[in-house]
């Protein structure tokens, strides 16, 4: 196969756009090439690297004419940790190309090229804005090494600051780190499945102080927790949650199945405007408050409430915008998969005194229909979904149940913009699309959609 260009030629190319991973996207001929760092509106050098059928990726030798939006990133791994994707980019210009990234799914895949996407709703300080850290531990020539995976493999970059997460994670990587072996503990070998810490989570309360933190362990006896207990008290005097989880899997999936306490409480207490909410150790909860509260309160904006309104919350998982629902609705009902996520949900609707807010377990698409038999009638319907976007089956079963509004939240302009589409078709009408960048320095964007049942 001949092919417009070919591997370890070197190029000059005009950069044009970002892909939705914030690789700059330059075309010779009209065959797209990938170059990660480079950012449109620039002359780059490349080599190229992998070249497929119908698009090709290239390594960035050079900037020869560089963006007027490019600027040096200040973190000091950024172009080996596949954290972020954007620092090199200012963050005004990070907001535009992220709303241009959803006009274009609108536009391309659910074909609603009229359909307004409002400007992004950023942060004044996109900085040390997550509450969860998920740093993993390995041994490297007779070294322990922590920090963030290089993108796309499980290559640990090495650190001691990660500038997007809070300063106590910073201060527990660095000193557990560097103290791991005068403590007798040994960090974990993926190729060997040996040694013992796997990971350690660093949860923090926003509004609270509170903290969490727990050693993900390969297994359940732990001779050195005592010290390592002590350790982590030194460091952060206010944690007042120490939890151990166990996995013992030759696995990628970070949390095992038993979670032990160590000290203090099992839990740590966070709140998103005026609600509190029980976060454990597996808990899922938003990684930025700040702009969680921006989003759920977008979402709230679009539900139109007035009191008198019932209302579904499919996928709520442990019922953080059920509960923002539920001040404003006569009667909020949550579903969710998974069945840890309902019990959240139900102690948390029972932390803020809400006695409108029921939450069952199971797919949405089965107790959506069972709730409907039983009587029950309803005006709006939330989805937050995961990446992947809606169930086939859930998106049936709102085309045919017919809520007067659809709220859909989602984290994947992608996906969403397939959704609409099918939405559009069974007789819903989009009125706004409203992104919100809940995690700013990274390529991502959260979205907020008003839809309208269309009456005859």
């Amino acid at each position: 196969m001949s092919f417009i260009v070919n591997q370890n030629d070197r190029l000059t190319v005009h950069v044009e756009d970002l892909t939705h991973d914030g690789s700059g996207v330059a075309k010779v001929e009209g065959y797209p090439l990938f170059i990660p760092g480079a950012l449109p509106g620039e002359e780059v050098e490349v080599k190229v690297g992998k070249t497929l059928k119908n698009y090709g990726f290239a390594h960035l030798l050079n900037v020869t004419k560089p963006s007027l939006d490019r600027i040096e990133p200040p973190c000091h791994v950024f172009w080996e940790c596949g954290g972020c994707q954007l620092q090199h980019l200012s963050y005004e210009a990070q907001l535009i190309q992220k709303q241009k990234q959803v006009r274009d799914v609108i536009d391309r895949i659910a074909k609603l090229p009229d359909v307004p996407v409002h400007p992004v709703k950023g942060m004044e300080d996109p900085w040390r804005y997550r509450n969860k850290s998920q740093i993993p531990f390995s041994e490297r020539d007779g070294k322990v090494v922590s920090g963030f995976y290089k993108s796309r493999t499980h290559h640990i970059v090495d650190t001691d600051v990660c500038i997007i997460q809070s300063e106590e994670a910073d201060e527990l990587m660095s000193t557990l780190k560097h103290e791991m072996h005068a403590l007798g503990l040994e960090a974990y070998n993926e190729k060997t499945h040996r040694g013992m810490l796997r990971h350690l989570i660093v949860r923090k309360g926003k509004a609270t102080g509170e903290i969490m933190v727990v050693l993900v362990t390969l297994k359940k006896k732990f001779p050195q927790k005592d010290a390592v207990v002590q350790l982590i008290k030194r460091v952060v005097p206010e944690v007042t949650s120490i939890m151990q989880n166990v996995n013992g899997e030759k696995t990628n999936v970070i949390f095992g199945n038993e979670t032990i306490p160590l000290y203090g409480k099992s839990f740590i207490i966070d709140t998103i405007g005026d609600i509190k909410f029980e976060i454990s150790a597996r808990s899922f909860y938003q990684v930025n408050p700040a702009q969680t509260e921006v989003l759920y309160r977008q979402a709230l904006d679009y539900a139109q409430l007035t009191g008198d309104e019932v209302v579904i919350d499919a996928y709520c998982g442990i019922g953080t915008i059920s509960l923002f629902l539920a001040e404003k609705a006569k009667e909020v009902y949550g579903v969710e998969i998974v069945p840890q996520a309902i019990e959240d949900a139900k102690r948390n609707a029972e932390l803020n005194g809400m006695t409108n807010a029921y939450f069952e377990a199971g797919a949405a698409e089965e107790v959506i229909p069972k709730w409907y038999a039983e009587g029950k009638r309803f005006d709006v319907l939330v989805v937050d979904p995961p990446r992947k976007g809606c169930d086939e089956k859930l998106l049936q079963t709102i085309l045919e149940y017919k809520p007067k509004r659809v709220v859909y939240v989602s984290c994947n302009p992608g996906t969403l913009a397939r959704d609409l589409r099918i939405l559009e078709d069974g007789g819903y009408r989009t009125k706004e699309v409203q992104p919100v960048d809940m995690f700013p320095q990274s390529s991502h964007v959260e979205c907020v959609s008003l839809l309208q049942r269309q009456t005859l």
